[in-house]
């Protein structure tokens, strides 16, 4: 007996390595092309639709400023929007890397994000069996590539989406063809049975398994669609499929995390508030999973008319319900959608539970997560670093724009304090400390400076390759108009400090007269400075009367220019100061003007390219 056990063993064996051979690795490489085809469509469609609607959800950001449940509802939308809850979740680390929205603002934000993600799968659900969309892929590309072509940035955008939802369904088509028929191949169902009925345990290890798929995949619409396909050909129950689901809720924070390790620290703890909201709902889910299912297969039957737990009962004891199995055991099309109903309806069920309850401790969401990730030593001034502008985090180039003001507007603040090293550098002894501590200071922030200009501007030429609008094109003109003004400041700080130098080489001291006129000079040109950097903080609006102020100052920074020049030939001839004195006196009060120029270019490019623009 022992002898024919054995032998009964090994041809099953061989039996399960030859339906294994069976399945070639040419049948496993195709199914990853159509995994990745299923993919790019989701990247192309979501791509498409950010262009389409970038420079209004640039608008939508004052929504999500006001309150948490505004937060909330701008998350779901922006989520269906771009059918990606991993997209729109890097848009916020990205936005809050920006400084565009606080901590919890972004928390509301991403609550919200996790049901809108929702969407995708009703849709996934929704088409996949009732309507066959790739059975009108070719006809569908037929209008969204000639839309490629027309010069309308629109059109191309639209086109985009369409031709990325063709791709989309067209993958999944393809998964369902080159994923393997374990039902002609029981030797492998048998070999998967082994996990699926060790109960919670079998739980656990799919739900596990949804963590690693959408890992891999980065797409938790990806592992949804196996899922869905696994669980309509039969091959594991509805319990499973939502343990998979509910592991893809974690794997799906992949995305942002990688996406914040290139960002500040409030885009790490971004991140890491989205990894916290999904990981302690999806346990506490774990632990009343199974009356959680019977719930959602509750819902499911109330509003679909057939129970997926009964499904799964029945081909768990072969009985062939003629409503439910067919002959050979496989799911009936009335069995398929009552599954993919339920599967929809489970990520659906489950986030807005936890977004209901979690709603209520968004303040302590973001205590624990700055516990968590506590802030260190804060960077010194003279460190060069972008604040606001870190190269991956957006593929939206409307989006870019924001980040690339708040970062100019920085720049300008950066610049500012320049102005005033340099004029308590004329005050000091050249012999004191701090003398060479701040001309050196004067050196750094120069070399920052030029450093800042090549940062911003190659952002901006990057930004400018995207597709924009005509008012993000002259946006995009301005600001690279504006960065190359704010470096000139910089060097004319630099060019007043050295000139300092040369007249303290020549041990040249100025007397009380010309130290009180530079002093004023500085305070004009100093005010100037300060209004500009208003302007730069509301490019989007900036005020008329901020403007006015600008040219009146600028006006009187040079009429107190041509005062001083006459007033220094008559007291040189007059010997209240010698001639190589008043020569360094004129070359600082002259660079001091240049800089009142810089400053009044930055405002003409800001009333030019921005005020020029339709109101919307």
């Amino acid at each position: 007996m022992i002898g024919i056990h054995s032998c009964q063993q090994h041809t099953k064996i061989e039996t399960a390595i030859y339906n294994i051979m069976n399945y070639s690795i040419l049948d496993f490489i195709k199914l990853l092309a159509s995994v990745c085809l299923f993919l790019y469509g989701m990247k192309v469609m979501s791509e498409g639709l950010q262009k389409v609607a970038g420079d209004r959800l640039r608008n939508i950001l004052g929504a999500m400023t006001k309150n948490r449940i505004t937060g909330v509802l701008t998350g779901i939308i922006i989520t269906a929007l771009i059918q990606s809850s991993s997209a729109s979740t890097v848009m916020v680390v990205s936005f809050v890397n920006a400084g565009l929205m606080s901590l919890s603002q972004a928390m509301a934000v991403i609550f919200g994000a996790n049901v809108g993600t929702t969407v995708t799968t009703w849709i996934i659900s929704a088409f996949s069996f009732e309507i066959h969309i790739s059975d009108y892929s070719l006809v569908l590309l037929a209008i969204g590539v000639p839309m490629l072509f027309m010069n309308k940035g629109f059109y191309k955008s639209l086109g985009e989406f369409i031709i990325g939802f063709c791709f989309l369904f067209m993958g999944l088509d393809l998964i369902s063809v080159y994923v393997p028929n374990l039902e002609q191949n029981p030797e492998m169902l048998h070999f998967l049975t082994e996990y699926t009925s060790l109960g919670y345990g079998s739980v656990l290890i799919f739900f596990v398994l949804g963590v690693v798929l959408t890992m891999i995949a980065q797409s938790s619409a990806a592992t949804f669609a196996i899922t869905l396909i696994m669980c309509s050909q039969g091959w594991i129950s509805f319990t499973l499929g939502c343990a998979i689901i509910l592991g893809g809720n974690i794997g799906t924070t992949i995305t942002p995390v990688l996406a914040s390790l290139s960002g500040n620290l409030a885009a790490k703890r971004t991140a890491m508030g989205h990894v916290l909201f999904n990981v302690i709902g999806s346990i506490i889910a774990l632990l009343v999973f199974n009356p959680f299912v019977r719930l959602v297969a509750s819902i499911t039957a109330a509003c679909q008319g057939t129970n997926p737990l009964d499904i799964s009962a029945a081909n768990e004891a072969s009985m062939a319900d003629s409503t439910l199995l067919t002959d050979t055991g496989t799911l009936t099309k009335l069995a398929q959608a009552s599954v993919a109903f339920g599967l929809a309806m489970f990520p659906t069920v489950f986030n807005a539970i936890n977004l209901m309850i979690m709603i209520w401790f968004t303040k302590l969401y973001v205590k624990i997560v700055c516990w968590i990730m506590p802030s260190h030593d804060k960077e010194k001034e003279e460190d060069f670093s972008l604040k606001f502008i870190n190269g991956g985090l957006l593929s939206a180039s409307e989006l870019n724009i924001t980040q690339a003001q708040k970062e100019i507007a920085q720049y300008g603040v950066r610049v500012q304090r320049m102005i005033d090293m340099t004029k308590s550098l004329i005050t000091l002894d050249p012999n004191d400390d701090k003398y060479t501590e701040i001309y050196s200071r004067i050196e750094k922030y120069e070399d920052i400076s030029d450093r800042m200009e090549i940062e911003i501007g190659t952002f901006l030429n990057h930004v400018a390759e995207g597709r924009l609008s005509p008012e993000g094109k002259m946006r995009v003109t301005a600001m690279l108009r504006i960065i190359s003004e704010i470096e000139s400041i910089a060097d004319s700080c630099l060019k007043i400090g050295k000139t300092v130098l040369r007249k303290n080489n020549y041990h040249v001291n100025f007397d009380a007269t010309i130290l009180h006129e530079l002093d004023l000079m500085f305070n004009l040109v100093n005010e100037a400075m300060s209004n500009m950097n208003k302007l730069l903080g509301e490019l989007e609006e900036p005020e008329d009367a901020l403007v006015i102020k600008a040219f009146n100052k600028e006006r009187e920074i040079n009429n107190y220019r041509n005062k001083l020049r006459d007033n220094n030939i008559d007291n040189i001839n007059n010997k209240q100061y010698d001639y190589q004195e008043g020569i360094f006196f004129m070359d600082l009060i002259s660079e001091a003007e240049k800089i009142g120029d810089y400053v009044l270019n930055v405002v003409e490019a800001v009333k030019n390219q921005f005020k020029a623009l339709p109101s919307k």
